[in-house]
This record gives structure tokens, sequence and C-alpha cells, in this order.
């Protein structure tokens, strides 16, 4: 079964980060670089890199248990294990735009925004799953940096966000004389006009600080290079990875790899800390 792990080594194997090389053969379908860096991280967590696309939906279907579409989170699921969720960006320290859908920290199977088939993508029931932010970014088709993070070293825990969109939904509630309709968004409002004819949908549009900045303080000793790879997985999480894959990891060090104990606050709780392993590889 792959994991994280599995997909660093894969990738530090592969040994390519232009997009459009890598991808030059394939359907029209992967028609631009955020199209392509969803199947990147497919292919890393599945050792697809060099099949056709026939072959690489077959391996697909082996290790993963849900594909997603562009409209609801997330990207994919490891079968019986983490999901992923991709960002693409352009600049190596821009805030990643997430939209509508708030920081996750997990993913929960009663969260409205994701689908039935998600929720039903195993063969037994789950509620929470670990959620890996994949994060590229991309110059045109050359991928120079890509970000593998888990949401609790990222991210508070869902109250946190869910308690101020409820404080802003309650507020637009409490505006004499609209008319409201039940949303997944933080509101609508219908026929706001004389004529009943101009509705108004109130989004939440979030955004989060680039985990390069977050962690600076830890990232900094590294030179960021021409290609990259930056892991944070929690301790616990790293140590729980079958020893085979781990030691398979490790002995990537003598590619450059480096894997270092680290520190870091608590989303939740600045006041405390998280032990966590960080992970670096620069070409």
């Amino acid at each position: 079964m792959t994991n994280l792990l599995v997909a660093i080594k894969n990738i530090i194997k592969n040994d390519k980060f232009d997009l459009n090389l890598i991808y030059r053969n394939s359907t029209n379908r992967i028609n631009n670089s955020g199209d392509s860096l969803e199947l990147f991280a497919k292919d890393a967590f599945c050792d697809s890199f060099n099949k056709k696309i026939s072959e690489k939906e077959e391996v697909w279907a082996s290790e993963l248990s849900y594909i997603g579409n562009k409209n609801n989170p997330p990207d994919f699921i490891i079968k019986n294990s983490d999901a992923i969720e991709i960002k693409k960006i352009e600049k190596i320290k821009s805030a990643i735009a997430l939209n509508s859908s708030f920081p996750k920290n997990k993913l929960f199977s009663s969260d409205p925004r994701i689908t039935k088939s998600c929720v039903k993508c195993e063969t037994e029931e789950w509620e929470t799953k670990d959620l890996i932010y994949t994060i590229g970014v991309c110059n045109k088709s050359k991928l120079n940096l890509i970000w593998f993070i888990y949401g609790d070293c990222y991210c508070a825990d869902k109250e946190v966000y869910e308690k101020m969109s409820n404080k802003i939904s309650q507020g637009i509630l409490e505006i004499p004389e609209i008319e409201w309709e039940k949303t997944n968004e933080l509101g609508k409002i219908k026929k706001i006009d004389p004529l009943g004819i101009t509705d108004l949908r109130v989004r939440g549009m979030w955004h989060i600080e680039n985990p390069i900045k977050v962690f600076e303080n830890h990232i900094s000793k590294y030179p960021i290079m021409e290609s990259n790879i930056i892991a944070l997985i929690p301790k616990n999480k790293y140590e729980s990875f079958p020893k085979n894959d781990r030691t398979n990891l490790e002995n990537l060090v003598e590619l450059g790899l480096k894997i270092q104990d680290i520190k870091i606050k608590s989303p939740n709780n600045p006041a405390k800390y998280l032990e966590t392993k960080l992970i670096f590889y620069a070409k």
C-alpha cells in the first residue's frame, strides 16, 4: 500500500520536474499545469510515472479509493488511508487560495462539501481521514517546489473556522426584512430589490499563509534550488508508516535527502509544540 514516504521516494527516483516533458504524450485532458500537477501527485503516490494513460488508471484504481472532481474536495484518497488536497501557485511565497473551503486539519465524512461517493469510497465506514495538502509551485510547466504537509501541522481544528463562519452567517440573519435561503456558503439573500429579481450570494474566500513563511525558521537553513520537495509530517504519523518504507526513504540521504526532527507551534495553541519530521530534497 502506498503512502507519502513512497510518493517522495518515487519523485526522487523519477528525477523529472518538468510537467510538459513528463506528460507531453498524454491525452488532451491534461491541458494545463493544474491538471498536470494533479496527475503528477497521483503518479507519485502510485509509482505510475512511466506508464501510459490507460495503464495509469489501472494502477490508480488499485491504490486509490476515490478520485475526485474539480468542484468537491478532496482530489483523491489513498485506500484506507490519507486524503490528498492539491493546490497550485505560481510564486514560491504566494498565499494558498482555499476559496470557499476553510483550512482543514482533517477530512471529515460529515463535511457537506464532499460527495456521497467520497463518503462511501471505502469498504468500511469512516469518519475522519488525515489530510495532506500538496502544494505545487509551477513556473509555466516547471515544478519548482512541491510541498506535502499534513493538515494537523498547518491548520487549527475545524471549530475555529466554523465559529467565525457561523458568526458571519448569524449576522446576516439578523438583517431585518430579508429572505434567507439555506446554503453551504456563508449565506444567500433572495429578492433584495422591490421587484424581487436580485439575489445576493455571500461567499467565503479563504486564504492561508504559504508554509514556506509559516515554517521559515526551519526552512531557511536549506537552500531552495531549481527543483525541491518539502514535507512536514507529525512524528507519530511518520513512525506509523511501514519500517521498510521509512528505511527506503532514509537511504536516499546519499542523494541529498534530509530528514530532521523539529518542533513546531501547535495550530490550536502556539504555547504548545508538536513533534514533527521535516523532509527536504533539492537538486
